[in-house]
């Protein structure tokens, strides 16, 4: 007895009454799961795959979901042999090329071709160029300017950005018709597939040069190393890029240049820390500074400001010096805060008349009592190391 074959809906879990958005979406995820190309030599991910391919292949198509929601499966038994859907000489570019880009980059994965418009030879924008520059905490708050040093490619002057001698000029390319792609056909285990991709005898620019500019070697680019100053806004962070227009690569057949964009890395700072646009720091503050309050130093990214201490601070007590923070990338009149903490200071070396006047200042407060003074108290020392042989019968 041949084998049932699984309603469709059921293959890609989901209901009769799905959209085309949901069928895509359940699609998409069962065939990143069970490609053969993720799955080499595991045959029952193969048929899981081409089950899953041709629920999709039917229910994608407005006429063909029609005829399967009244006939089922036997809508398609004629056309298949008897035994199926019939997959054989249809275009799976149009039908699986868009969600193959996506799953695996456009690059014409597993059999499936590519999108045509990703080798179009119109006007395209050129790559973008990288760079890093380094800067100082403080220029990343308040903004600086740097020169930095990078190679561009330049029209080639001698052949006027043709990449052809002098003289001479581009011609069609035979192999793509000046289409700058081609469509590969092969056989996979739905039939006849045809795959668009780059020609790769012109690159995709649709012309040969056969006779090269011997300045540009048939670019139509030469590079040049050129000073460029880069403007570092106030607030930027670590990692972060900026941005130059037009000082990327260079477009292709008459399209724009790329861009720049230069990352930057920013040094610490010794005492403030960055989470964000605010800033964070500690503060030293003495004994009797912590307990009679008064007026402290305390350094910030503006320079060290006055604050007045409350009497009977604590130590890791936390405030914020309000505007003292981190200006904001696009608001550079707004600034973060800086929250400072409170760390009191224990002396460690005191002479004599010292030890005598903090003996006084116990006593006489009576916050703590001296051990001897405890009642009851008793003696407690180091943990002794025990002796070999310790606690055996």
């Amino acid at each position: 007895m041949a084998e049932t074959k699984r309603d469709y809906y059921e293959v890609l879990g989901i209901e009769k009454n799905a959209d085309d958005d949901t069928i895509k979406k359940a699609y998409r995820k069962l065939a990143k799961k069970y490609h053969p190309d993720m799955n080499p030599g595991d045959a029952d991910a193969e048929a899981k795959f081409k089950e899953a391919s041709e629920a999709y292949a039917v229910l994608s198509d407005a006429e063909k979901r029609r005829q399967y929601d009244q006939f089922g499966h036997a809508a398609f038994e004629n056309g298949g042999g008897g035994g199926g859907f019939d997959f054989s000489g249809m275009d799976f570019t149009d039908i699986f090329g868009d969600i193959f880009g996506d799953l695996f980059g456009g690059g014409g994965f597993g059999g499936f071709g590519s999108s045509s418009r990703s080798t179009s030879t119109g006007p395209r924008k050129g790559q973008n160029l990288r760079a890093r520059v380094h800067i100082s905490f403080e220029e990343a708050v308040f903004g600086t300017d740097k020169e930095i040093e990078i190679t561009l490619k330049d029209e080639c002057e001698k052949c006027h950005g043709t990449g052809a001698k002098p003289g001479t000029t581009p011609e069609t390319c035979p192999k793509c018709q000046g289409k700058g792609k081609v469509v590969m056909t092969s056989r996979s285990m739905f039939g006849m597939v045809q795959n668009v991709t780059t020609c790769p005898d012109c690159h995709g620019s649709g012309k040969i040069v056969k006779e090269k500019c011997s300045d540009c070697h048939g670019t139509g680019y030469v590079a040049n190393k050129k000073r460029i100053v880069v403007n570092i806004p106030a607030g930027i962070d670590n990692g972060q890029s900026v941005r130059i227009r037009d000082k990327g690569e260079p477009g292709l057949n008459g399209g724009p240049r790329g861009d720049l964009l230069v990352e930057v890395n920013v040094s610490d700072h010794p005492i403030l820390q960055r989470r964000d646009v605010n800033l964070f720091s500690t503060a030293p503050l003495s004994f009797a500074q912590a307990a009679l309050g008064g007026e402290v130093l305390i350094s910030t990214i503006d320079g060290d400001v006055v604050y007045n201490v409350p009497a009977g601070t604590q130590t890791d007590t936390r405030i914020r010096l309000k505007g003292k923070g981190v200006p904001l990338l696009r608001e550079p009149n707004v600034r973060g805060d800086q929250y400072v903490t409170f760390v009191i200071q224990t002396p460690v070396h005191l002479d004599a008349e010292s030890k005598e006047l903090l003996k006084k200042f116990d006593e006489k407060n009576g916050d703590t009592l001296h051990v001897a003074e405890r009642k009851g108290a008793t003696q407690q020392d180091e943990p002794k190391k025990k002796k070999k042989g310790w606690g055996k019968k």
